[in-house]
């Protein structure tokens, strides 16, 4: 007796044959034999684009800074001397005011942001989760001169009062910290900078180092629970060897936006060309806000060459910045899996 099919089954086959009588499979779409070269030739033009960008800003910073190169070489990198009457120019101060506000702002700001980051992932109940999240990227949208003036208006003579004041009265006579100490306590410097700064990047950071510690897989997170670990274990065995290469880049783009900051910086670092003490209250100046404050009105020559130098030395150090931080990725994925 020969097998019978299901009902179901003669219907499929009968909508198969209507669709194509001769048995063959349906037409597929047609895709145009240009359309993969055109992509891929789109693909490379925007990469030798990018490239060529960034290789003709690198040669037109180098040609607009020569006369300030051949004028004062290698030299002008430990020169305080900023002088456009006689024309002698030194950015030592401006390279000092720059690195010292940033790292000012990272050792503030990376603690506070991964403490933010934890508590949003970790501790935080669920009904604050969300708002907070929210809130702190707000802070992110807040125009950089609106944190200059507030820090010049009002951070400013709450640092000088409640921070400054009582600093240098209780370690003053001291040798080493007397020295971080001393100055006008007037609530600008590189001290106040660098508070800013730190207030600037922090939902940068936070931001980030919350969304790559979201991308831990809950299995292993919950495994250690069940094994009784603790909160911090669990972070510091498994959230942050699963997520130190985005954990990094987020520390590395707080960084990048403390170094290219210009108005904030401008209103409360106290804009002085002169180098007196490494006082972490004594006014300075940022390779930034010298740009912004002279360039304008920059004669042709010398001046304008030495700012635009400035500009060039802001670039290697970003660029520095960026080969270290890859270095360092290189480093920690070598020795994954090694025993510690």
């Amino acid at each position: 007796m020969a097998a019978t099919l299901p009902a179901s089954a003669y219907d499929k086959n009968e909508a198969m044959d209507r669709a194509s009588p001769r048995g063959e499979p349906p037409p597929r779409k047609r895709i145009l034999p240009w359309a993969d070269a055109a992509f891929s030739f789109a693909a490379h033009a925007s990469a030798w684009i990018t490239l060529g960008l960034l290789a003709a800003i690198i040669a037109s910073l180098f040609l607009g800074a020569w006369p300030a190169i051949r004028e004062f070489g290698l030299g002008f990198f430990v020169t305080a001397e900023w002088d456009p009457v006689q024309e002698r120019f030194g950015g030592l101060v401006m390279i000092y005011g720059t690195i010292a506000t940033s790292l000012i702002a990272l050792l503030i700001a990376v603690p506070v942001s991964f403490g933010i980051a934890l508590f949003l992932t970790e501790l935080s109940p669920a009904w604050l989760k969300r708002p907070l999240g929210i809130a702190i990227e707000l802070l992110a949208a807040v125009p950089s001169i609106v944190y200059g003036m507030w820090g010049l208006l009002v951070f400013g003579p709450i640092l000088a009062r409640f921070v400054q004041q009582p600093l240098q009265a209780l370690v003053g006579d001291t040798p080493v910290l007397g020295a971080l100490v001393s100055g006008p306590p007037v609530g600008i410097g590189i001290l106040s900078a660098g508070i800013i700064l730190a207030i600037m990047i922090i939902p940068f950071i936070a931001s980030v180092m919350r969304d790559v510690f979201d991308t831990t897989p809950a299995m292993l997170k919950e495994s250690a629970y069940g094994l009784g670990a603790t909160t911090w274990e669990v972070v510091s065995q498994i959230v942050l060897p699963y997520t130190k290469a985005g954990v990094l880049g987020a520390i590395m783009l707080g960084l990048g936006r403390a170094l290219g900051e210009t108005m904030a910086v401008t209103f409360v670092i106290g804009n002085f060309n002169q180098l007196d003490s490494l006082s972490l209250f004594e006014a300075a100046n940022s390779i930034t806000s010298a740009l912004a404050n002279e360039f304008a009105e920059a004669s042709e020559g010398l001046h304008q060459a030495s700012l635009i130098y400035l500009g060039l030395i802001l670039f290697l150090i970003t660029f520095v910045v960026l080969a270290l931080s890859k270095l360092l990725l290189q480093r920690l994925k070598k020795n994954e899996g090694a025993r510690t």
